[in-house]
């Protein structure tokens, strides 16, 4: 592939619902551009992960880029579900406009509706693709309409279907005024259908002042004489496309290859290059910068992957160009890596180059310290790139090694993982011993597990996390520890006198020593605490750590002989288990705060199913043309909530919590945890 500059590349992401035929149609434009053998293909290029192809689904953002008409295309396919929207953050921030497949049976469905809106929180141009029209039932003017509806009148389309006796015959090209019939792998010229005439002629006439209200010097002319040739039309509208206030809409059969030709003479004719795209924002000894694309070079890294071969690191250059002679520096690192020639990846296949321009995708091979979202640029001018903004993770699994004895290879195994995936999180829990594999749906925690085996010949194994629950006292308790040991020679001997109380709140543990006389010697004074503070690693309900205690020693007795550390050790935990039981001891629970983002349609739904988890509202505010709710709930009810907040608003919904505080388990429900916790202790021994 020949070098190329910014005015003639175009970064195209291909967003949408899963199951709307963005990968085949990706595969459509390769092979049209003759990167293809056949088609269709059973093994997409874009989906080469062994995953992939086993679930028949897009899991990873991928590349594939092409030559069309003297322009290079770079095509990134995006997976549709939501599990791998960490995939889709990426895709969206690493291209310049967007492809948006709407399925012409279903419609935009929900994967449309979040693209769309991520394009235009973002001010990304767009343009919609409804595909598909070869299948049974599929209804251009249905799909175009719930677009219209959802999306806004700046939805517009650019293609007219013909089809006849419900098959998808060709198309009407409204700007030119032109028909095309398809013929094989061809398009032959045809008359517009006269029962299309008066809609084109509408359309046309849509189009026209959509491109003359996108321009102001255009509309004047507009406003004249009520006309624009065909290159100011194209020109308006390729300017409303780039600002956003257009969205030119096509039609395809991506599995028939029909339409595909004509949907890649409109990638180049109305979205917008490299150059005229809007650059990332960038700074400079932490402050905001105006970046050009020339310059010193200055790339970012968009994903991390390793396979057999090695790590590689997609990468994005924003100015200057990127080559061998170019000595990299990491400025999150702060460290420089060694120079290595730039490649283009096309789905796993790795294309050399000599070097890549301001505005190009490609990749960099064994970078040793660079990371996903790191920048890379020339140690002489140093710039920083503002970082992605990748989703958090919502749910949370017990992970484990499957085989006894590989635990150290599937926690390093899972790191590795980490670097490709900055939406999954690794973290033990202190108090369970849980290691908790978190990401954004339970899928993608499967797939997490499916490519350690791919990649380390490990096996990982989920579960349900254990609730980290604690216990405390709720009234003050006395009572006496004796621990006497005697077996000839020397015995073991220490008596202590302690009160146990709840503690101010906020407060773990508290130690008084209120010993006065020497009644006990203060050199076993630590042990007492010690002896506590171990004996509170159970509690005495359910085994559950022990906090929020309050502990006096106030009185006790010591042999001048037979006294050890050991001794008071041991009294002061006989002291804790006999007090506590009779200081009104409870369970209690971490409750978290939920901020939960709905469509309107579903707020009911939710409060109700809030409220069968334990759940507590808080408030409700008007946010992002739905509803934010606000409510606390205990962990133990919610932490499967992204599946179920999923399934509840179609994919819609989405949600984001924070720790707060913990509150004791109402009764029946520690009776229950209580009764759990002996039948795994008598179970254990």
């Amino acid at each position: 592939m020949k070098l190329y500059t910014a005015n003639v590349i175009r970064n195209i992401g291909i967003f949408g619902h899963g199951g709307e035929g963005k990968t085949t149609l990706t595969e459509a434009m390769l092979y049209n551009a003759g990167l293809v053998d056949r088609f269709p293909n059973n093994a997409p290029t874009t989906d080469f992960d062994p995953e992939e192809q086993k679930r028949s689904i897009s899991i990873n953002m991928a590349l594939a880029p092409l030559e069309w008409k003297n322009t290079k295309i770079n095509l990134i396919d995006a997976p549709g579900f939501f599990d791998f929207y960490g995939e889709v953050v990426a895709a969206l921030e690493l291209c310049d406009a967007a492809l948006v497949v709407v399925g012409a049976v279903s419609g935009p469905v929900v994967g449309a509706e979040k693209a769309m809106a991520m394009c235009k929180e973002r001010k990304k141009p767009r343009m919609m693709v409804i595909n598909q029209m070869d299948r049974e039932n599929a209804n251009f003017d249905k799909a175009l309409s719930e677009a219209r509806e959802k999306f806004g009148s700046d939805v517009v389309p650019i293609q007219l279907p013909i089809v006849e006796g419900g098959v998808f015959k060709g198309y009407v090209d409204i700007l030119s005024q032109t028909a095309k019939l398809f013929d094989g792998k061809n398009e032959k010229d045809a008359p517009i259908p006269a029962h299309l005439e008066d809609e084109v002629a509408s359309l046309l006439e849509q189009l026209t002042e959509a491109a003359a209200n996108a321009d102001e010097e255009l509309l004047m002319e507009y406003l004249e004489t009520f006309e624009l040739s065909h290159e100011q039309i194209l020109q308006g509208l390729s300017k409303g496309a780039l600002d956003g206030d257009i969205t030119p809409v096509c039609c395809t059969a991506a599995s028939a290859n029909l339409g595909v030709i004509q949907l890649l003479n409109n990638i180049v004719h109305y979205l917008p290059s490299a150059a005229q795209s809007a650059l990332p924002k960038a700074y400079k000894n932490g402050n905001e910068v105006a970046l050009t694309r020339e310059g010193k070079m200055v790339c970012s890294i968009y994903k991390t992957v390793n396979d057999q071969f090695g790590k590689y690191s997609i990468v994005k250059v924003h100015r200057g160009t990127l080559d061998a002679s170019v000595v990299p520096y990491n400025v999150t690192a702060e460290k420089t890596e060694k120079p290595s020639a730039p490649v283009l990846m096309r789905g796993k296949k790795s294309i050399p180059v000599d070097k890549l321009n301001a505005g190009d995708i490609g990749a960099i091979a064994k970078l040793q310290i660079s990371n996903t979202n790191d920048t890379l640029c020339d140690p002489s001018d140093i710039v920083e790139i503002e970082k992605i903004k990748f989703p958090e993770p919502c749910i949370g699994l017990a992970v484990s090694a499957k085989k006894q004895g590989d635990e150290d290879k599937v926690i390093s195994g899972l790191n590795k993982l980490l670097e490709e995936d900055p939406s999954i999180a690794l973290e033990r829990n202190g108090e369970t011993g849980d290691v908790l594999l978190k990401g954004l749906g339970e899928m993608h925690l499967d797939v997490t597990c499916a490519k350690l085996k791919n990649k380390n010949n490990v096996e990982a194994q989920l579960s349900d996390p254990r609730i980290p629950y604690r216990e405390t006292i709720r009234a003050m308790a006395e009572a006496e520890g004796k621990h006497k040991k005697q077996t000839g020679g020397s015995g073991q001997f220490g008596v202590v006198q302690m009160r146990f109380e709840p503690a101010e709140e906020g407060t773990d543990f508290e130690f008084v020593n209120a010993i006065v006389g020497g009644v006990v010697p203060k050199e076993y004074i630590p042990a007492v605490e010690k002896g506590l503070r171990e004996a509170m690693v159970h509690g005495v309900l359910a085994g559950y750590p022990m906090v929020g205690i309050k502990a006096t020693l106030y009185d006790g007795k010591y042999h001048p002989v037979d006294s050890k550390e050991v001794a008071f050790k041991s009294a002061a935990r006989l002291s804790y288990k006999a007090a506590c039981v009779k200081a009104n001891p409870v369970l209690t629970e971490p409750i978290y705060t939920y901020y939960i983002w709905v469509p309107n349609d579903n707020v009911g739904d939710i409060m109700g199913d809030l409220s069968r988890r334990r759940g507590r509202m808080l408030g409700m505010n008007p946010h992002n043309g739905g509803t934010e709710i606000t409510a606390e709930a205990p962990l133990s009810e919610m932490f499967k909530y992204a599946t179920d907040l999923r399934s509840m608003t179609q994919g819609r919904g989405s949600f984001r919590s924070e720790f707060t505080r913990y509150e004791d388990v109402p009764g029946d429900q520690a009776k229950k945890i209580i009764e759990q916790a002996k039948r795994e202790d008598e179970d254990e021994e």
